[in-house]
């Protein structure tokens, strides 16, 4: 490529977070559809199960993944990973019932479950501590960027065109088994260790430098769980139920449904950019960066549902992308990142995302049930702030202790 292999780095796992996003996007626009080929007796609850699935094997490969990865190289662990994915893609595109897609969700959850610990353990063994916060805010830029091309293009393509909704499955099939081959290609092997540098190692090795369950579950690092958790739990039931909002309870048709759901994957780039650049600059200030965002992101979702007009709505969407998960979520992980131990990060990333996913099981399916009991998404929207609002004075009241613990 002719550029630092550090760099090489930013730019695979910004494509593969892409790729993600743009499958996880791209039905949430396209749920009427979906139910329509499917026979349209599909209720709220039973779609929003669509994404859960496939949050469950998400979740549930996390921490396995993680093990696998501190075991055996991120490259390893990785590549079957997205070619288990680009399969389960092919299944959803093929199938005759929400049973079949169940599956694939399942399976695809799985397949791209290898990837978080596999990406930030990469990352944060390549990157250095004065480049992280920014290098990782690129990185997960590309969630916003495959957010934002997921909802606009199945919105124009299936809404629009009147194409099968099944196209957008093949696309990031395609775009699977290509990101596939560019990772085989330029991400390094981790080499093996021979006899004697396994014993060097472990005469140099320092011992604080070994994850442990006591470090992997301190109470600053469990707070920090419970924050991410509460951080997901919003982004995902946006994730999922948004662009439903916006078009049953607040008129929104056509491709304006995936052009104004997009606006909070396109703000949250420069929101990103920025506040991570400004925790670079202040490393000692990234507690106070985290509970900020958190806490105004909280603000702007209830904003979204109380909008008295479609303008004060988008505003409100823009403000939330620009404060809320994309934006935090690179100060969090270079948090956990400086705390960490250095021989662990597989593990616990694995751990930590594992917390943080566990939400995106349950908000889409109860944002569902929400809907389906009393006709409105609304208290999903404010279920999801209080969940933030708790989630960040827990984290903040961990640190505090843990502070006054050290002086």
């Amino acid at each position: 490529m002719g550029i630092a292999y550090w760099q090489q780095i930013i730019i695979m796992l910004c494509l593969g977070w892409t790729v993600i996003w743009i499958y996880r996007s791209a039905l949430s626009p396209i749920f009427p559809e979906l139910n329509a080929s499917l026979g349209g007796d599909l209720s709220d609850g039973a779609l929003g199960a669509i994404s859960s699935f496939y949050f469950f094997g998400y979740t549930g490969m996390q921490i396995p993944a993680g093990i696998l990865v501190d075991k055996f190289g991120k490259k390893v662990v990785m590549i079957p990973g997205f070619l288990l994915f680009a399969i389960a893609t092919v299944l959803i595109a093929n199938a005759n019932g929400i049973g079949m897609i169940y599956a694939g969700s399942l399976l695809a959850g799985i397949g791209c479950g290898t990837y978080y610990g596999s990406a930030y353990s990469l990352s944060s063994e390549n990157i250095s501590s004065e480049r992280r916060g920014l290098s990782t805010a690129i990185i997960n830029s590309g969630s916003a960027i495959g957010m934002g091309i997921g909802l606009i293009l199945s919105s124009l393509l299936v809404k629009q065109m009147n194409l099968p909704w099944q196209t957008m499955m093949y696309l990031v099939t395609v775009l699977l088994l290509v990101l596939t081959f560019v990772f085989a290609k330029f991400i390094r092997s981790t080499p093996k260790a021979t006899a004697e540098t396994k014993a060097m190692e472990a005469k140099q090795h320092d011992p604080e430098d070994k994850v442990s369950l006591a470090k992997l579950f301190s109470p600053n690092m469990l707070a920090a769980y419970v924050l991410y958790f509460a951080t997901c739990y919003g982004y995902y039931m946006v994730v999922t139920w948004l662009p439903s909002f916006l078009q049953q309870e607040r008129g929104f048709e056509g491709v304006a449904i995936g052009f104004s759901a997009a606006l909070v994957a396109f703000s949250s780039i420069p929101g990103a950019l920025f506040f991570s650049r400004l925790s670079d600059k202040f490393q000692g200030k990234k507690i106070q960066f985290i509970v900020i965002l958190e806490l105004l992101a909280a603000g702007m979702l209830i904003l979204t549902v109380m909008a008295p007009n479609s303008s004060v709505l988008l505003i409100g969407l823009i403000l939330y992308g620009l404060l809320g998960k994309l934006a935090v979520e690179p100060i969090i992980i270079s948090y956990i990142g400086d705390t960490a131990p250095k021989k662990g990060y597989g593990t616990t990333f694995g751990v930590f995302n594992f917390f943080g996913m566990s939400s995106s099981v349950l908000a889409p399916w109860l944002t569902g049930v929400i809907s389906d009991t009393t006709g409105s998404k609304v208290n999903g929207f404010y279920i999801s702030a209080i969940i933030m609002v708790v989630g960040t004075l827990l984290f903040l009241a961990a640190n505090l202790m843990q502070r006054k613990k050290a002086a």
